[in-house]
């Protein structure tokens, strides 16, 4: 890589890492790194994970982006994209989730999978996935782009960490093979009424497939699945602009309820 390629890797790492501690948004940096193809933009991912890090962030896991058709049609892509959970980021069932550490955020009801077994080894297939996770957990994923009024390409969301903000997971946790996940229909409520509604197959036709793309393309990295991680599935409907102040429930069959609460 050259010289000119790699600046534009740190300038868009550095303007993105500036919105974070500034909570204010930052122009796209499609245009700094489109020539330099998705991993450029992964590369810059990188670079603001390690930057949290080095702040004292901890990863606990991965999120799963981009798992509706729809939205990969929108943004010209074919797969889903991938982002690091840290634990500064998680929040328990109606914990308040400060409004000043937000920009413009958003939310999307998911399926939350916790591991009891590494996905290390090559050639994983669907049954060596489901044979690793230990429960799911209904959750809500806070998005939040840092890229101004949500002007987003791929670039732009992948260098952003998959737009992820916070993610609040439900307390009570459920074996998977107690309910439909294909299936599982889906609903955030906001003072009493209907918000977004889904399922479990707007999601890559199952949270699953999901998982198990994400499990092999993190071995194909050599970022392998730990036991004891987090990986949010991809959402089951429609994101959801959030107010200051309000309460969001969401509820997944099968697996129970969990609620978001923004402060003011």
């Amino acid at each position: 890589m050259d010289t000119h390629q790699e600046s534009g890797i740190c300038d868009a790492a550095a303007a993105i890492i500036s919105a974070f501690e500034k909570r204010a948004a930052t122009d796209p940096v499609k245009s700094l790194i489109e020539p330099l193809g998705l991993g450029a933009a992964y590369k810059v991912q990188r670079e603001v994970v390690a930057h949290l890090s080095r702040s004292g962030a901890r990863l606990t896991g991965r999120k799963i982006g981009l798992t509706a058709r729809s939205v990969q049609s929108q943004l010209g892509v074919d797969q889903p994209d991938y982002g690091a959970l840290l634990d500064t980021m998680e929040y328990a069932d109606m914990d308040e989730i400060p409004w000043n550490t937000l920009i413009q955020p958003k939310i999307e009801a998911e399926v939350a999978f916790v591991l009891e077994r590494d996905l290390d080894q090559e050639g994983l297939s669907m049954a060596d996935v489901i044979g690793a996770v230990a429960y799911a957990l209904p959750a809500i994923e806070v998005v939040d782009s840092r890229i101004r009024d949500w002007k987003i390409s791929i670039f732009d969301t992948i260098a952003d960490n998959a737009s992820s903000a916070a993610y609040v997971l439900g307390g009570e946790p459920r074996k998977i093979d107690r309910f439909d996940l294909r299936l599982c229909g889906m609903r955030i409520d906001n003072a009493g009424e209907p918000v977004s509604t889904g399922c479990g197959a707007a999601c890559l036709g199952n949270p699953l497939t999901a998982l198990t793309w994400l499990a092999r393309q993190m071995v194909r990295l050599e970022q392998p699945l730990r036991a004891g991680q987090i990986v949010l599935s991809g959402a089951l409907g429609p994101m959801v602009s959030v107010t200051p102040g309000e309460v969001y429930e969401a509820q997944v069959a099968g697996l129970g309820s969990v609620r978001a609460v923004f402060g003011k």
